[in-house]
């Protein structure tokens, strides 16, 4: 199927300037989740740009090819870190997604997407209420029941997947015991603020707290407003630019009515977006300097505490551990090192690296639950690395990455807990003996 799209809505797309840095190299093919599934040359990153531009130059239809292979890619941007020619292949993508977005806005796919980014991911009340309904289902029996009577067994084996690999909600929401203004444990070091951001809220609201509390530790004197809500990076990466943009203007007027250096994520995909925020906002008048300066002042949270090591003093840590990089933190943000750096530097702590640890694990936004065979099978190649490390802890820093591999050591049987470096540090911190002290899934 086949839809002609006007010039006007075409405008979405980068300019031809920017389409045809591509120099088909190659080099981006050995780093390609989809193409290293597939081996077509329309699943890679030069193949998808080739389609990109067919359909920037009226040379090719929105066809179903196009639309399947934009929301086929992961956007992990591997590709980016592969590219001699600094090709911003991110930025393609999610413009021809948004593409797609409007030009098959009437189509119940897409409304269906848009009904759950808009109005739950984006809205903090409502996805609340959600995620209270998805805890009574999962703590007052509701799930043993189905599980007891075999109703899984006879669903479908996506919809099976897709309940399993539903997140566990946290019994309390971080936004209603963490107050406005936090202060340090001792003197004033730094003057920060802090994201707790939508499903970090609700599902990794102890992390959130566990990040807050490394933060006060170090020194920091915490902004956390409560007007925030989603920053829109969700929204962005799967073509929803418009209400993305809402999201960040408001965003960027909450924080503005605090006073801070620095604005601590610890969510490795909203510290992109929100670092891209000048980007987004660079031909609006309103908003150019405002996101600028807005955008200047976020780190992510491994960023911070590696330029911060002086002022963390950790006690040992007896475990074998092993560290994924989250996509929009070693590629997108270019952040490697430093959680290594960080991880190495508690006592009696051992780092095993394990294989392709900046692949993707398939989580990717809502990637797990809009292609769910392609991300199982990412899923499953990462969990195998997992295993072959012995490591009874994997560390990684973003919400959709612990999520994708707590299911996967479920579903793979693979014996490892999953943490977020915060917690990590705070183990140190409260000299536990070990990570296993601590109740995590």
């Amino acid at each position: 199927m086949e839809s002609k799209v006007s010039d006007n809505l075409l405008k979405i797309l980068p300019d031809d300037d920017v389409l045809s840095q591509c120099i088909h190299c190659g080099m981006c093919l050995a780093v390609c989740p989809t193409y290293e599934l597939t081996h077509l040359e329309r699943s890679s990153p030069r193949g998808r740009i080739k389609l990109i531009k067919a359909v920037a130059r009226h040379e090719l239809p929105i066809t179903d090819t196009f639309k399947y292979e934009m929301n086929f890619c992961l956007d992990c941007q591997a590709c980016e870190t592969a590219c001699p020619a600094g090709v911003k292949y991110g930025s393609m993508v999610e413009a021809s997604r948004s593409l797609i977005s409007e030009a098959d806005s009437s189509k119940l796919r897409n409304k269906v997407k848009r009904f759950i980014l808009n109005t739950f991911i984006g809205s903090k009340i409502r996805l609340k209420i959600a995620a209270r309904f998805f805890y009574v289902y999962e703590n007052f029996g509701i799930r043993k029941f189905l599980y007891s009577i075999g109703f899984f067994k006879i669903m479908p084996g996506r919809l099976k997947d897709l309940e399993e690999m539903a997140p566990i909600i946290s019994k309390t929401f971080c936004d209603t015991v963490l107050p406005e203004i936090i202060e340090p444990e001792g003197a004033v070091k730094y003057k920060t603020a802090f994201l707790t951001g939508c499903l970090m809220n609700v599902i990794f609201s102890d992390e959130n707290i566990d990040t807050v509390e490394v933060l006060r530790r170090m020194g920091a004197r915490i902004f956390i407003p409560k007007e925030q809500v989603c920053c829109g990076s969700l929204h962005a990466h799967s073509g929803e630019i418009e209400y993305a943009k809402k999201l960040a203007k408001h965003t960027i007027d909450v924080f503005s009515k605090g006073e801070y250096d620095t604005l601590v994520c610890n969510s490795a995909g909203c510290a992109a977006f929100m670092k891209e925020y000048f980007h987004v906002f660079k031909d609006d008048p309103e908003y150019a300097e405002k996101a600028r300066i807005f955008s200047e002042k976020v780190k992510e949270f491994s960023e911070f505490t590696f330029q911060s090591l002086p002022d963390i003093k950790f006690e040992k840590l007896n475990e074998e551990i092993t560290y994924h990089d989250p996509c929009h933190l070693v590629h997108t943000q270019k952040i490697s090192k430093e959680p290594r750096k960080i991880l190495q530097s508690i006592p009696e702590l051992k780092l095993v690296e394990m294989e392709e640890s900046t692949w993707c694990c398939g989580s990717a936004g809502i990637y797990n639950i809009m292609q769910i065979d392609s991300s199982l099978s990412l899923l499953e190649r990462k969990m195998n690395h997992i295993k072959e490390t012995n490591a009874k802890v994997v560390v990684t820093g973003n919400p959709g990455c612990i999520a994708q591999l707590r299911f996967g050591a479920k579903k793979f049987n693979v014996d490892v807990k999953v943490v977020h470096p915060a917690t990590i540090i705070l183990a140190s911190l409260n000299k536990k003996n070990s990570i296993c002290d601590l109740k995590i899934m």
